[in-house]
């Protein structure tokens, strides 16, 4: 047998063992108990921006508030009662919406585009959404919780220490604002409806559009105060300056009307969260 012939046998092997890899994938995607696991996920998030809109319309109330992060709406669910199952029922339903959206992302996602780079791109970046909360649930469900706010500032005061990681944190502030922008855009024009397979009929159809158009934009306006937050503490070289969402939102209050916008702001996010819930049965996967 001669060398080139080795070679082809050894292609055609590692070919059929993608094939039956990337079937086996597409079975599993396919399962039904997948799917509906995968959907929670989208539960999940409604719940955080339920509990971080509502965090944050107390702070714009006067109350002192709690944390208006992601942190601090999971501590939240952690004191209610059943605390424990609802936490890692959240990882579960977070960590297999996050699998499910990066297998997409390498193997292909419909995604509402007929771009199939933008579908693969959108299917990461909700990868990442997925497991940074799913990464948020386990560390309190493991009786570890972190702090979004601190670990911001941690790592904004690493990154700071040196000039690549200095550039790093200004693409992260653009990139963040750009998400604003598409944020806001989508929600404007609705085309965010391109990923759903339906709406609720009636009424609650009507209201499932006005909350996700008021998300939409409540979210873009709340991305945008958090880049231009990196982008000021990375100027000034003061990674105090950089408190995550917590610290972006609670900004707002030292502005003329800011008070105002917090309260815009914060029930937008709950909008959202609302639409991330019924979103859950009409997202398309």
């Amino acid at each position: 047998m001669g060398a080139e012939e080795k070679t082809n046998k050894a292609r055609s092997a590692v070919s059929q063992s993608a094939d039956s890899v990337g079937n086996a994938v597409d079975e599993a995607k396919e399962s039904r108990t997948v799917r509906v696991v995968a959907r929670s996920g989208f539960v999940a998030l409604g719940l955080i921006h339920i509990l971080i809109g509502s965090i944050a319309l107390e702070v714009a109330l006067g109350a002192s508030g709690g944390q208006a992060d992601e942190s601090g709406a999971v501590a939240q669910l952690a004191a209610t009662p059943g605390g424990v199952v609802l936490l890692w029922a959240g990882l579960i339903a977070s960590g297999a919406l996050a699998l499910y959206m990066a297998t997409n992302a390498v193997m292909g996602w419909s995604g509402g585009s007929s771009k199939p780079w933008l579908n693969r791109l959108k299917a990461a970046g909700l990868a990442v959404v997925f497991a940074v909360v799913a990464v948020t649930f386990g560390s309190f469900a493991l009786s570890r919780p972190s702090n979004s706010s601190e670990k911001s500032r941690s790592a904004s005061a690493d990154l700071m220490s040196s000039a690549p990681g200095t550039v790093f944190l200004v693409v992260i502030g653009v990139a963040l604002l750009a998400a604003a922008g598409t944020y806001i855009f989508l929600g404007i024009t609705r085309k965010y409806e391109k990923n759903l397979t339906g709406k609720p009929p009636g009424v609650l159809g009507d209201a499932f559009t006005v909350f996700g158009v008021v998300g939409y934009c409540a979210k873009g306006v709340a991305l945008g105060a958090v880049g231009l937050l990196i982008l000021i503490a990375t100027a000034a070289h003061d990674p105090s300056q950089q408190g995550g969402l917590d610290a972006a939102l609670k900004a707002f209050l030292k502005q003329p009307f800011g008070g105002l916008v917090l309260g815009f702001v914060s029930v937008g996010l709950m909008a959202y969260g609302v639409y991330s819930l019924v979103r859950s049965r009409y997202q398309r996967l």
